[in-house]
């Protein structure tokens, strides 16, 4: 899937994950701004949603996710890959009309901006010189939402998604789809809760559209890069990762 005589070419490891290290710092940051912008804490927004959507957003976020999937790789034969600037565009304004009606029209929103990232996301791995369409994609266009989200609190350390491997055998992918469901279905949650903050709904669904758009993104281009970059540079994939968690932990500190 990849031009053979890329890998004849010569590649500096160390400029390519430091490159990579500032796009993941980049991208973590992000929700520090949403969380400004919206003057809450993330972990006192899912408190914010009613009891019976809470409850339910476990099997939503998983049901949802399969959906998105199927849609997002069918709307390839219809839509070209867009840019990820337009991307992020759509999905800001779709967030401020869902936030604007408050939680019902956030809610009706939530499956089309899913749809989009996942669509987003396959983009990057094209980008990468992947197929969209082969199954090890699809999973690992999946395993992209296990990064959790801007308004999840990550320390940097954390880049087990970018190595996790599940056998391809029947199953394969809605056995991660149900894994990765319950961590999407909190982040998913606190950008529903975000979205209902009293007038503020239609600002904070444009920011927080905005921020997970850039940050899946992101981190699609962190994971695809990487894969490709293991390629040309006959490494392995761990030792890569390895040596990105190095740059990108020390740099972290928390509160």
């Amino acid at each position: 899937m990849l031009i053979e005589d890329a890998s004849k070419e010569v590649i500096d490891l160390d400029a390519e994950l430091e490159l990579l290290a500032q796009r993941y710092r980049k991208a973590g940051g992000m929700g520090i701004q949403v969380l400004n912008m919206i003057g809450g804490q993330a972990d006192q927004l899912l408190n914010r949603l009613p009891d019976n959507i809470r409850n339910n957003l476990d099997g939503a976020t998983e049901t949802a996710l399969g959906l998105a999937m199927k849609a997002a790789h069918r709307s390839r034969g219809v839509i070209g890959d867009q840019p990820g600037w337009l991307n992020t565009t759509v999905t800001t304004a779709m967030g401020a009309a869902g936030g604007f009606g408050g939680l019902p029209s956030a809610m009706a929103e939530l499956p089309v901006t899913t749809t989009i990232l996942l669509r987003s996301i396959q983009g990057v791995a094209a980008e990468q010189g992947f197929d969209p369409a082969a199954e090890n994609v699809q999973f690992d266009c999946v395993r992209v939402f296990a990064s959790a989200g801007p308004l999840d609190h990550d320390d940097g350390a954390d880049l087990a998604f970018l190595t996790s491997r599940m056998a391809l055998h029947g199953g394969s992918l809605q056995a991660l789809i149900v894994k990765i469901a319950p961590r999407l279905a909190n982040v998913l949650g606190q950008k529903l809760a975000a979205q209902a903050v009293p007038v503020l709904g239609a600002i904070a669904g444009a920011a927080t559209n905005y921020a997970y758009t850039s940050y899946y993104q992101d981190m699609a281009h962190v994971h695809f890069r990487l894969r490709r970059l293991a390629i040309e540079a006959d490494t392995a994939q761990d030792q890569l990762v390895e040596q990105l968690r190095q740059r990108v932990t020390p740099r972290v500190t928390k509160n």
